[in-house]
């Protein structure tokens, strides 16, 4: 009588897995240049702790991780892309020549007890292709948490080949309600909105290490200090669209400026490589001795690793510095070593300053705690360097105490 209930805020972790494939072409980018048998899914957890994702990781190319929709839950893995706002997944009424619907799981609405039609139809373009269907309603299940209503897309026709060989079977979106096809409320929106989530706060802890099968994390609700170095350095956000934030210049070596004025870089985990301006990424791999492939790529002598430059970005007054071995995407197949730069050119037509975006490969060097703010603060973005994975596991069980508190 006349007591209290005290709330503790945890996490729900989701864990990404990684897989080692054959070596794929990186060419993944979205549409940047355009207008705008599988784990049971943990136990139910409340709203009031951020939760715990884990994700696999398609050879440094494609993060993923698990969700379920419906009731039962069927189970599907989804590309978590903080550069786009809906979610989608194959669906089992999708056309007989969509190829990459074949090579995927399918959501069967007639096997979920919750399902409700909505029939709106919906297209997403990407730089590689489009996704056409029907909306629907169901229950969201991701990380412990269950029980979310939320509309996702049931995708009826893919058109693009590289959905075939997309890991992932669909796209969770991770951006802000203005980038949502057709108003549809994003998936992080719903869980607060909800009461299944206590923050529109998630970070990605993503696994860069090709020699273990873990990759990363992507956390709901918060962020995990395991997963990185104290400070964490906060950036507002500029335009709350995209996770897009200034950035003050780029740095190569010693020698080489870019991006000397100012520009905006955008934060996203749907692009597997740094994207800048064409004229200064020539530059860029002037300086490192990058050697033009195809479809935009360039090979590094991997022998030179060691011996290249730093690149650096200030962002809010901190450089933050990318190794050779940060930036430079590594395959190995036997004794066939294949060594490519992790930096892309793309003019994004974004008047007044030139577009970066900082894709896996920086976000697979720095966590990023993405934090949509509320009434009385913005949205803003958190970035500390990443701990190896396993260089100190004592740290998990130390944080969660922290939690715990």
């Amino acid at each position: 009588k006349g007591g209290f209930l005290i709330l503790i805020f945890l996490p729900y972790r989701i864990p990404l897995r990684r897989v080692h494939p054959e070596r794929r072409t990186l060419n993944l980018l979205k549409g940047w240049g355009k207008p705008a048998k599988l784990p049971k899914l943990g136990a139910p957890s409340p709203g009031d702790k951020p939760t715990f994702v884990p994700l696999s990781n398609y050879w440094d190319v494609q993060y993923f991780g698990e969700i379920g929709l419906g009731t039962p839950p069927q189970n599907f893995t989804v590309a978590f892309d903080t550069g786009s706002s809906n979610l989608w997944v194959p669906s089992r009424r999708c056309h007989f020549f969509s190829v990459p619907c074949w090579f995927h799981h399918r959501f069967n609405p007639s096997a979920s007890s919750s399902f409700k039609p909505n029939g709106t139809k919906f297209a997403i373009q990407y730089g590689t292709g489009r996704v056409d269907g029907i909306l629907s309603e169901d229950k969201l299940t991701i990380g412990g948490i269950k029980g979310a209503s939320v509309i996702f897309g049931e995708a009826l026709w893919e058109s693009s080949l590289v959905f075939t060989v997309s890991r992932p079977d669909g796209i969770l979106g991770l951006g802000f309600p203005i980038l949502a096809v057709e108003g549809v409320r994003p998936p992080l929106d719903v869980l607060v909105e909800q009461g299944l989530l206590d923050k529109p706060i998630f970070s990605f802890y993503l696994n860069r290490d090709p020699k273990v099968a873990d990759g990363g994390e992507l956390v709901l609700g918060g962020s995990d200090p395991a997963h990185y170095i104290p400070p964490l350095t906060f950036v507002p956000v500029t335009v709350p669209a995209y996770w897009q934030i200034h950035m003050e210049r780029v740095k190569v070596g010693s020698g080489l400026t870019l991006c000397a004025r100012g520009c905006a870089a955008i934060l996203d985990t749907g692009t597997p490589v740094i994207v800048g301006p064409t004229e200064e990424i020539r530059a860029l791999h002037a300086a490192i001795g990058g050697i033009p492939l195809l479809a935009g790529e360039y090979i590094i002598q991997c022998s030179e690793i060691p011996k290249l430059p730093a690149v650096s970005l200030l962002i809010a007054g901190v450089w933050f510095n990318l190794t050779a071995q940060d930036y430079v995407i590594q395959f190995a197949q036997g004794d066939v070593r294949l060594c490519l730069s992790g930096f892309r050119a793309l003019d994004i037509a974004s008047p007044p300053v030139p577009v970066w975006i900082l894709g896996d490969v920086f976000l697979g060097a720095y966590v990023a705690v993405f934090d949509r703010g509320d009434m009385k603060s913005g949205a803003r973005v958190g970035l500390a360097r990443a701990r190896p994975r396993g260089a100190d596991l004592g740290r998990r069980e130390t944080a969660q105490a922290q939690y715990r508190g």
